[in-house]
């Protein structure tokens, strides 16, 4: 498929994209049908996603799968959605590979079951060596979790010896992120309605342009991605700074 025309400059459009995909339960509920329903027409939904990147120029994407905060949901829907993840890796794992997409995933795996981290890990390994995307995982993922279990490492560093307390600033701490390979997102996207960022990727998104939709996830779709990257790109990002004027001043924005 081409890319959209508002979007043919790719270097004006974002290196890595990041989505909150919400909206899997109630999609399902407004079709009668149960929850789980939803997150598996949501997981389809994502190998569409991610089969379009290369051709609007996103080189990574990060979404958001699990958080540490749904454990709080039915017993039943987490171990449907556990079960939905194995199957994912299982199925989309030879897809992935032959698209030359490189897959990682972030969070804490201390809960996850022993399978799930079995699987994780060889799609990990297989997929080592592809370059065309980037596509992370967060599983078992919450922002704050990420950064305490960061400082924990880098406090461990100084306490050995490793680092000097006097060199931890704000270049030091990404290096214990689990996203420390990765750049930081330059658009997060969310679907469904909701205007929050729920506990994901706090530290990175410091200066992510964001786009909240309506669209609930199993419905939303290559082009509408499209749409959002073309109005990504018509904005003027100045991470802090200031807008030259043509006369050639200054103008604080």
């Amino acid at each position: 498929m081409p890319v959209p025309p508002a979007q043919s400059a790719a270097t004006r459009g974002p290196r890595h994209v990041a989505i909150i995909m919400d909206g899997n339960g109630r999609w399902a509920t407004m079709r009668g049908r149960p929850r789980i329903f939803g997150h598996h027409a949501g997981a389809r939904r994502v190998r569409e996603i991610v089969e379009a990147c290369p051709d609007y120029g996103v080189d990574y994407l990060t979404v958001f799968a699990f958080s540490t905060e749904n454990w709080k949901r039915t017993q039943a829907e987490v171990a449907g959605l556990m079960s939905l993840f194995r199957g994912y890796i299982r199925r989309e794992a030879r897809a992935l590979l032959a698209n030359d997409v490189r897959v990682r995933f972030i969070g804490d795996r201390v809960r996850l079951d022993a399978k799930l981290v079995g699987l994780m890990d060889e799609l990990e390994a297989l997929t080592q060596q592809c370059q065309t995307t980037h596509l992370t995982v967060a599983l078992n993922y919450g922002g704050r979790d990420e950064v305490a279990r960061a400082t924990r490492r880098l406090a461990e560093d100084v306490a050995r010896g490793h680092l000097r307390p006097e060199d931890v600033n704000e270049e030091t701490l990404p290096r214990y992120l689990d996203t420390c390979v990765l750049p930081d997102p330059d658009l997060v996207i969310r679907t469904s309605g909701e205007a929050r960022i729920s506990n994901f990727l706090l530290w990175q998104s410091a200066y992510a342009e964001y786009e909240f939709v309506d669209t609930l996830w199993p419905d939303f779709t290559r082009a509408e991605f499209g749409r959002l990257l073309a109005s990504y790109a018509r904005r003027d990002r100045r991470f802090g700074g200031v807008k030259v004027a043509a006369a050639g001043g200054a103008v604080a924005r």
